[in-house]
């Protein structure tokens, strides 16, 4: 990969194609390093009614905001409902998950990981990606 300058950027979600991660879940990519982030990304996820993530862990602190909609968020084995404005913090490998409470609505969270380098480790079969990796396959593909 090329190395990137970093400017200041003005990021508009509605205008970044989202990428699909499966089961009614996509990604919006904001702060990433090929926007020239060097130390942490984020972006925005959004669950269909009813839809979840898969248990997993990340090598990395990590930080959600939930934007609109109500979670049911498991974290190290325990289940605790969120709405709107509430935030984690998510210490390096601790199981987690996201699960959108609603049947009817929309569910739309905040992720900031505090290195670009963060791994997704999924907890039932120990698979790990890159985050980078999720944000190469538009919610088309």
């Amino acid at each position: 990969m090329t190395d990137v300058v970093a400017k200041p950027a003005i990021l508009r979600p509605s205008k970044i194609e989202p990428r699909s991660r499966g089961g009614g879940v996509r990604t919006i990519p904001l702060v990433t390093r090929k926007l020239g982030s060097t130390t942490l990304i984020n972006g925005i996820t959004v669950f269909d009614p009813g839809a979840a993530v898969p248990l997993h862990s990340h090598n990395c602190e990590e930080s959600v905001v939930i934007l609109s909609g109500s979670a049911m968020i498991e974290i190290d084995g325990v289940e605790h409902a969120a709405m709107a404005d509430d935030t984690t913090f998510l210490p390096a490998n601790i199981p987690h998950r996201f699960r959108n409470a609603s049947q009817t609505e929309n569910l739309r969270i905040l992720w900031t990981y505090a290195t670009i380098d963060a791994t997704r480790t999924i907890i039932s079969t120990g698979q790990t990606r890159s985050i980078d990796d999720e944000h190469d396959k538009p919610a088309t593909a």
